[in-house]
C-alpha cells in the first residue's frame, strides 16, 4: 500500500488523484490531520486515517500495513525539522520501506532560508538506511499566478527577483512527479531536482498576462525589504519574510533549473507559462 502524508493538502489531493488512475483504491491511504475533510476519498474507496505530524502517536497506525510513502512537506515554518523526523520514525517502525519527500529546488546549495528544514529532513531521511526519492520541487505557477486579479486591477505585479528566472511548473506537475516516483521503479536513493521547461522572469509573466487579457500588466521590481513589507499586510510576518528571501535570491538563479528531469519524469513538456496563465485567468488558485 501506498500512504500520502497531508492528503487534503493542494498538493496531496492532486497527487491521491494522479494514483487513483494506475492504483486501486484499497491500496491507498490518504494520511490527513482530519479525517472529517476527507470523506471524498473515501467515497471513492481510499481508505483515510488520521496522521497529524505534531501528534506522533497518531502516525505509525497510520502507516500500518503500507510499504511506500510520500511524505509532504508541513506548512509550520520552524516545526518543520521535528514534524518531519516524527513521520520518517513512525514510518520506520511502521515498516515502510522507501519514502519519497517533496524538498526545494537544489536544496543542499539554496541560500533560500526555506532551504534549511528541507536539507535537515533531507539528511536525516538519507541517514535512516530507508529506501528514499528526495523530489526537490522548484517554484509553483500558483504562487505567482494567484496574484493575476490583483495585478490586472493595478496595471502590475510586484516583487523582488529582478530579472532572475523562474522554472516553475504546476502543482498537478509535480503531484504526477510523485505519483510517477511513488508507483514505478528506478528512482531508489536518487535525488531529483525538478523544475519547469520553460523558465521565466516576472516580467515575462506579466507580458504573457497582458497579452492574454488585453490589460496593460507591468512588472515593478523593489527591493527585497520593500517586498516584504507589502507582504506582510496580507501574510503571516514568517511567510512574508521567506517569500520575499526567495524572491530576492530568484534574481540570483536560486529557483532556475535547466536539467529537464520533470519533463523526463513525466515523459512529457511541463505545464507551459501560457496554459498557466490561461488556467489561473479562467479559474483563480491559491497559493502553495
Amino acid at each position: 500500500m501506498i500512504v500520502v502524508t497531508g492528503a487534503t493538502g493542494q498538493l496531496g489531493r492532486l497527487v491521491i488523484d494522479e494514483l487513483l488512475k494506475t492504483t486501486e483504491a484499497k491500496n491507498i491511504i490518504a494520511a490527513v490531520r482530519t479525517p472529517a475533510k476527507a470523506s471524498g476519498f473515501a467515497d471513492r474507496g481510499v481508505q483515510v486515517r488520521e496522521a497529524d505530524y505534531s501528534r506522533p502517536e497518531t502516525l505509525t497506525t497510520a502507516f500500518d500495513g503500507a510499504s511506500r510513502l510520500l511524505l509532504i512537506s508541513g506548512s509550520e515554518l520552524g516545526n518543520r525539522e521535528k514534524q518531519h523526523k516524527a513521520v520518517i520514525d513512525a514510518a520506520r517502525s511502521a515498516g515502510i520501506t522507501f519514502i519519497a519527500y517533496t524538498s526545494l529546488l537544489h536544496c543542499d546549495t539554496s541560500p533560500l532560508m526555506l532551504a534549511t528544514e528541507h536539507l535537515a529532513t533531507e539528511r536525516y531521511l538519507m541517514s535512516t538506511g530507508l529506501t528514499y526519492c528526495i523530489l526537490r520541487n522548484g517554484w509553483y505557477f500558483e504562487n505567482q499566478t494567484v496574484a493575476i486579479p490583483h495585478a490586472i486591477e493595478n496595471g502590475a505585479f510586484v516583487g523582488a527577483s529582478g530579472e532572475g528566472r523562474f522554472s516553475a511548473a504546476s502543482r498537478s506537475d509535480y503531484a504526477a512527479a510523485a505519483a510517477a516516483v511513488l508507483t514505478g521503479t528506478g528512482h531508489e536513493n536518487s535525488v531529483l531536482e525538478l523544475g519547469g521547461d520553460q523558465p521565466y522572469t516576472r516580467a515575462e509573466l506579466a507580458a504573457e498576462v497582458s497579452r492574454q487579457t488585453g490589460k496593460v500588466v507591468k512588472y515593478n521590481n523593489l527591493s527585497e525589504a520593500e517586498y516584504k513589507m507589502i507582504l506582510a499586510n496580507v501574510l503571516p510576518a514568517v511567510f512574508a519574510e521567506v517569500i520575499a528571501d526567495a524572491e530576492a535570491h530568484a534574481a540570483q538563479g536560486a529557483l532556475e533549473d535547466n536539467s529537464h528531469t520533470l519533463s523526463h519524469l513525466l515523459r512529457r513538456r511541463t505545464t507551459s507559462l501560457s496554459d498557466a496563465v490561461e488556467y489561473a485567468i479562467r479559474k483563480p488558485l491559491t497559493v502553495h
